[in-house]
């Protein structure tokens, strides 16, 4: 399940903005964002930077406070992967959540969608989508081919069970993670790109995910494209649309409550990754068990029957398809010819899913409970992997990868 991160298109005035600044050469353009947590406001500024550092806005600290909000909202990561952890050892941690879902787990991911609508005014995202029209198309048609064709591909080639092969289909028919927010600016990618990308995938999920679920899925399945697409209404465009009516109306409440929203759906997400994950626990323990070596023996059999089982064989596959998503996406942006930043955004976009959603689907609608296995997994695989990503493209300058490309060019 991706991290709902909660990052809005907002454009606030120079002086009220918090920047993190990339080093960039002369007279680049240059993106200042203000970045005080993972499900905050994201404010994008794009400016012409000179020499002259006196042209830069002198911005007031935040206080401290906020800041330890933002740390901890920003260990999603890290929450998911001791709760994996925690669900592996002892699934009966999150007994409690687990058996009042699905329900449960609607609510928690409509309240991190509601989180995400407070932050957003639809006018400037229709403004930023005005401004750059062709990226974004192109990106959101890459989030719903890609994903969905390499769900069904490599659920085919890995002959996975008919269950587990919807929930991959499932996790890749998703629109994509607000965690992408925060992995593209980390890798120094376009930033409000990936920003209105989530949005317009996340609205056209509702026509999109049901339609392509049961092209791919349907032969698995019987799928409800009815009931899938009312679901997402209902749990995904409803709380973001209210959450906007909210920030428009009470602007001075919302403002109150914004700070403390970023760890709560972060918690929030936690929680439903590692609840969905205890579930199915004692399945995949019965292939660990069944493959236990003597004691003294050498570990290299025993984790070879465990990667065999049923865990090695849902962990490969969510691997694959989180990899085909930044590769496939990273290579058709640079077919295409869009800039370094546009191609950074567009992969990790493709590649990072909102599994939270896949999840809340697939315990609604199908009766197995393998089916949201899958979206669970991705929680912290996709999050590793694109963080990692991340970290290897903060260190290598878009500009010099573009001007690279000109001299090949030539």
């Amino acid at each position: 399940m991706s991290l709902s991160l909660i990052l809005s298109p907002f454009l606030a005035p120079p002086q009220k903005a918090h920047f993190i600044n990339f080093p960039l050469a002369r007279h680049e353009q240059r993106f200042n964002v203000s970045f005080p947590s993972k499900f905050r406001t994201l404010t994008t500024v794009v400016r012409s930077v000179h020499d002259d550092s006196s042209h830069l806005p002198v911005t007031p600290a935040k206080p401290r406070w906020e800041n330890v909000l933002s740390t901890a909202a920003s260990l999603y990561p890290l929450y998911v992967t001791v709760g994996g952890v925690v669900a592996c050892l002892k699934p009966s941690t999150f007994a409690w959540f687990a058996k009042t879902g699905p329900g449960s787990y609607s609510l928690s991911l409509g309240l991190i969608m509601l989180a995400m609508g407070l932050t957003l005014e639809l006018k400037d995202l229709v403004g930023l989508f005005m401004q750059r029209p062709l990226s974004i198309l192109f990106g959101c048609a890459a989030q719903y081919t890609i994903m969905p064709a390499f769900g069904a591909i490599v659920s085919k080639s890995l002959a996975l069970s008919p269950s587990l092969s919807v929930g991959l289909i499932l996790l890749g028919c998703c629109p994509g993670g607000t965690a992408s927010n925060v992995v593209t600016l980390i890798a120094r990618g376009d930033v409000p790109l990936s920003i209105v990308m989530t949005v317009c995938t996340t609205l056209g999920a509702v026509l999109l995910t049901p339609l392509l679920m049961k092209i791919l899925a349907g032969t698995y399945v019987p799928v409800d494209a009815l009931k899938l697409s009312i679901s997402t209404l209902q749990v995904v465009v409803a709380p973001i649309l209210l959450g906007s009516y909210l920030q428009t109306m009470f602007p001075a409440a919302v403002k109150e409550v914004t700070p403390y929203a970023p760890l709560f759906s972060v918690l929030a997400a936690s929680l439903l990754a590692c609840s969905i994950f205890s579930e199915n626990v004692v399945r995949l323990k019965s292939s660990i068990v069944g493959a236990s070596s003597p004691p003294g023996s050498s570990p290299v059999p025993f984790i070879q029957s465990i990667l065999s089982g049923d865990l090695g064989v849902v962990l490969l596959s969510v691997l694959l398809l989180h990899f085909a998503g930044f590769f496939v996406g990273y290579l058709s942006a640079a077919i295409c010819g869009f800039s370094e930043p546009e191609r950074r955004s567009i992969s990790i976009e493709v590649g990072m899913q909102n599994s939270s959603l896949g999840v809340v689907l697939a315990t609604s609608h199908f009766i197995s409970p393998m089916v949201a296995l899958p979206s669970a997994m991705s929680a912290v695989v996709m999050n590793i992997m694109g963080s990692s990503l991340g970290f290897i493209w903060r260190h290598i300058d878009p500009s010099d990868s573009d001007n690279r490309a000109k001299l090949d060019q030539k």
